[in-house]
């Protein structure tokens, strides 16, 4: 492969290695946390990787499995027979067509939507398709690009099916279907849970708890004092219809069911305030009928929780749902219903306790007159944001800065250029890097060119703690609220460590008929709100949090097909590695050149850093002639987009970024710069698109700025997604303007 190609792979991949744990039983069998069961994507009706998982951790005790999933096991003899179970599955997608030029349309499962920002939280997320042999091809979900929206008349909202695409880095149907891509894939988002505070959050953790449970009762079960018989059973497409739950309520006949999963409370409302819904921490939920008459089977469970000395809430909730085109099977008559409380239910950014979890699994311990608890092993611990450790982040991709804290990134850029380079490299007060090349003499006939990217990134920063615990922050650069609230947070401490959080989602998110805050203002027009599992200021503090520490959403390098990629902020992390890949093509030396590299700061909050170095340079006497502002192209090569402007194909070569929000490049230099890349075999594209670039900030001083770029689809989103061939060509085109303009 080209070096260009390869040398860019390097300076932008970074492996990411997370350990997680787990408790290993007396019998054999190996249990998972939550999160970890969250991690494995089960969309209903595709739940065969969670079920093979559950069927090895259940091998000891011998479990069955009939042909729509489901996973039992059974110990004991004679009556009663009891029924412990609870579903696997979550909502998703299926790939319902594929497009010629190489996109997936897809249909909901269930089809009617969880919630009623159940598909618009999808929107420029990273996802998983799911081949028909387990096989899982990265891709995201299609979202706008902030920049092109703001004169357009009625954009998509992305909130329903018709606006929602895959992106799987193919150009045509036949590279689907080559990559092992078909028709009836499942889709679901990437996911990493997170320890949030005491708890978890991420995708599919209110579909999981009560595997964890179960699987941990599982482990126990033969110390069951409890007469009969007792099955525990993980069951399937409860989603689309309680199916699962049918089926093993004909293979069973039980006498009585406790079933483990969601329990929606009536009088719950979707907001962010707790009010009078159970919130996390406040115990183990019963759902009944009619919540001031507790009787019967109900009756007895609480009478166990109490002895117990266990959090426990009754609450009036429908039952496990079963739809069927049939008479559905029915239930005993002694049938019990608990759940834990959650926040933001079925989003990317679900939460519970574990001390919810806890209580649970005792509570069914005491209902099997199974003694004393044993502590539960659960991976990871409060105020860490991944379970495991993160080995390395060496890379520009990996490493973190939002704007104003740049610091991390200011090192990955050192830590890759020769050593003989760093010597030469200087920080100023802003924290710009500058590394100058040439001789720099004042008769010098050369042109003074400077060539500059941005190191910052989108992100948050905490402007103080509420009395409950929670986080107001202001927002630094701007976005889609979108692509951010309703999703999992890392929080960036002044220690150099990071906790787990949740950006909260808008008052009445779940209610009918509610309207998203539509557009890029509104990222500025609210208070955002990070929630990291505390109850007051007091416990916020504890966790090491403090006003002015910052935070991102997470991030990683995820491969497409061929040479694609997706990573949210490859703005301006892919600028920064074009500029250190030429700095080394050129070397030490460039005689008779007059060249400047910065690596500027702040530029998503109005190009400050850029700003700071055009001042000096021009007190000193050294103001540019020109500046080539490496930064991106925001492309509308994406089916939500218009295709009036801004239309660069990505994989087609690098950009020059003509006219934008910020500047207009002469037409000759234009010109000039795409003589050059054609007389160096090197792909050129160029047109105008939105947004503002750090040359801009010169012009005042009598540069001239000619904006470089590459295209990016679904800009400043979690979906950003890029073609390497084109970054390759940008480091290619500042290599020899470098030396020959």
């Amino acid at each position: 492969m080209r070096i260009g190609v390869w040398a860019f792979c390097g300076v932008l991949i970074a492996g990411l290695t997370v350990r997680t744990t787990s408790a290993q039983s007396a019998i054999g069998l190996q249990f998972a946390d939550v999160g970890q069961l969250a991690d494995i994507p089960a969309v209903a009706g595709y739940e065969q990787e969670l079920s093979s998982r559950i069927r090895e951790q259940l091998r000891a005790l011998e479990p069955k499995t009939d042909n729509l999933g489901n996973v039992y096991v059974t110990v004991g003899s004679g009556a009663p027979h009891r029924l412990l179970v609870t579903a696997i599955d979550e909502p998703g997608y299926v790939v319902s067509g594929i497009t010629p030029d190489g996109f997936l349309r897809v249909q909901r499962l269930p089809q009617a939507p969880p919630n009623a920002a159940f598909d618009l939280l999808h929107a420029a997320q990273p996802a998983w398709v799911i081949t028909r042999d387990g096989k899982r091809v990265a891709g995201v979900f299609a979202g706008l690009s902030v920049h092109l929206e703001p004169s357009r008349l009625n954009p998509p909202k992305m909130s329903d099916l018709d606006q929602m695409y895959i992106d799987i880095g193919a150009t045509t149907s036949e590279e689907v279907r080559a990559a092992g891509v078909d028709i009836l894939d499942a889709v679901a988002l990437q996911r990493q849970s997170f320890t949030v505070g005491q708890g978890w959050a991420g995708p599919a953790v209110g579909d999981r708890f009560g595997c964890e449970a179960l699987l941990h009762i599982a482990e126990r079960l033969k110390e069951s004092k409890k007469p009969g018989t007792t099955t525990i059973a993980f069951v399937t497409q409860q989603w689309t219809g309680g199916r699962g739950l049918n089926r093993i309520l004909e293979e069973i006949r039980p006498d009585e069911m406790i079933y483990i999963g969601r329990v929606q409370a009536g009088a719950a409302t979707g907001g962010n305030s707790a009010g009078e819904n159970p919130v996390p921490g406040s115990g183990v939920l019963l759902g009944v009928s009619d919540a001031a008459n507790p009787s019967g089977f109900a009756s007895e469970l609480q009478t166990i929780a109490g002895k117990e000395h266990l959090p426990f809430r009754i609450v009036t909730a429908p039952g496990p749902r079963i739809a069927s085109y049939a008479k559905a099977n029915s239930f005993p008559e002694r049938v019990a219903m608990l759940g834990m409380p959650t926040r933001w239910a079925v989003t990317p950014a679900e939460y519970l306790s574990r001390s919810d979890s806890t209580s649970l699994v005792r509570l069914i311990e005491a209902y099997l007159d199974i003694p004393a608890p044993r502590p539960m092993a659960h991976g990871g611990g409060g105020g860490s944001a991944f379970r495991g450790e993160v080995a390395m982040l060496v890379d520009l991709i990996k490493a973190y800065g939002a704007s104003g804290h740049e610091e991390e990134v200011r090192k990955a850029v050192l830590n890759r250029l020769d050593p003989r380079l760093q010597k030469k490299v200087q920080a100023d007060t802003a924290g710009n890097l500058t590394l100058h090349l040439g001789d720099d003499k004042p008769d010098a006939k050369a042109p003074k060119i400077l060539i500059v990217a941005h190191m910052d990134e989108i992100g948050y920063q905490v402007r103080s703690i509420e009395p409950d615990g929670r986080l107001l922050v202001d927002v630094l650069g701007g976005g889609y609220t979108e692509y951010f609230l309703g999703h999992v947070v890392l929080i960036h401490k002044s220690d150099g460590t990071t906790s787990g959080g949740v950006l909260e989602l808008p008052d009445g998110w779940e209610r009918p008929g509610f309207e998203w805050p539509h557009g890029p203002r509104a990222f500025f027009e609210e208070p955002a709100h990070v929630y990291v599992g505390t109850r007051s200021a007091e416990e916020t503090q504890q966790l090491g949090i403090k006003t002015g520490d910052w935070i991102t959403i997470p991030k990683q390098y995820r491969p497409l097909l061929g040479t694609r990629a997706n990573a949210r902020s490859f703005d301006d992390r892919v600028g920064c590695a074009a500029l250190i890949q030429a700095v080394q093509a050129l070397g030490l030396d460039l005689p008779g050149r007059d060249v400047t590299f910065v690596w500027s700061t702040e530029e998503e909050v109005g190009l400050k850093g850029a700003a700071v170095v055009a001042e000096r340079m021009a007190k000193e006497g050294k103001t540019p002639d020109f500046v080539f502002a490496i930064d991106t192209f925001v492309s509308s090569d994406s089916p939500l987009e218009s295709k009036r402007f801004a239309d660069a194909e990505i994989g087609k070569g690098f950009v020059i970024r003509a006219v934008d929000n910020s500047n207009i490049a002469p037409r000759e230099y234009v010109e000039r710069v795409i003589k050059l890349a054609r007389e160096n075999n090197i792909p050129v594209q160029y047109g105008v698109t939105g947004g503002g670039n750090d040359g801009a900030v010169f012009q005042r001083y009598g540069s001239v700025d000619i904006p470089l770029g590459w295209p990016l689809r679904y800009s400043h989103s979690p979906g950003e997604v890029i073609d390497t061939r084109d970054v390759d060509a940008l480091a290619r085109i500042i290599t020899v303007l470098a030396k020959k303009w």
